[in-house]
């Protein structure tokens, strides 16, 4: 167990169809690195979790997106499943939840179908990205520098490609947030 985190809290935003491994061992990891996690979504109800199309377990819910505001926060974790994200980057608050992490220069890591979020927010312009390969083109059209790597970070901003990259998505992750706020991040 490590202290790397202490006194930090994470934001990780999710909803039904989150890809399960995604956002287990995230989560997983922010604990070992002795963080306070937050799981935020759309309503209080738990949500659903999946392991590519199959259904998998279900999440409790320690808040919902209208309870937070990006200040109470120290980082912000998006993982992916294809309908978590594109259920999230319609939802107003949730763009705005994340558009403010960025404002106030603070770390954020998505993973695989993740970065729409970072899409929908407008915050990708400028910036060096990976996700899941159907992502790139909506990612490049935001202006963003699309590359084939298991982990990009760049200034505070942490992406990783699928499942097979958590490892390196979640040491990268713990380090960025360990860093806390990055000038460079601001939106």
């Amino acid at each position: 167990m490590s202290d790397k985190l202490s006194g930090k809290r994470i934001a990780v935003l999710a909803t039904d169809g989150v890809e399960q491994v995604e956002l287990e061992q995230p989560c997983d990891a922010l604990n070992a690195a002795g963080a306070e996690v937050h799981l935020v979504s759309l309503e209080s109800d738990p949500i659903q979790g999946v392991h590519h199309d199959q259904k998998g377990d279900t999440f409790e819910v320690d808040k919902t997106i209208d309870e937070v505001s990006a200040e109470e926060y120290d980082a912000l974790v998006l993982p992916g499943g294809v309908f978590n994200p594109d259920a999230l980057r319609v939802n107003e608050c949730a763009v705005d939840f994340v558009r403010d992490f960025f404002k106030q220069g603070k770390p954020v890591a998505a993973i695989c179908h993740g970065p729409w979020l970072l899409v929908e927010a407008d915050v990708v312009e400028g910036r060096k990205v990976t996700s899941w390969p159907s992502v790139k083109t909506d990612l490049v059209n935001a202006g963003a520098e699309w590359v084939d790597k298991q982990c990009v970070c760049d200034n505070g901003l942490v992406t990783s490609r699928n499942p097979n990259d958590l490892p390196a998505f979640c040491r990268k992750m713990v380090e960025e947030f360990a860093e806390g706020v990055h000038e460079e991040q601001t939106a």
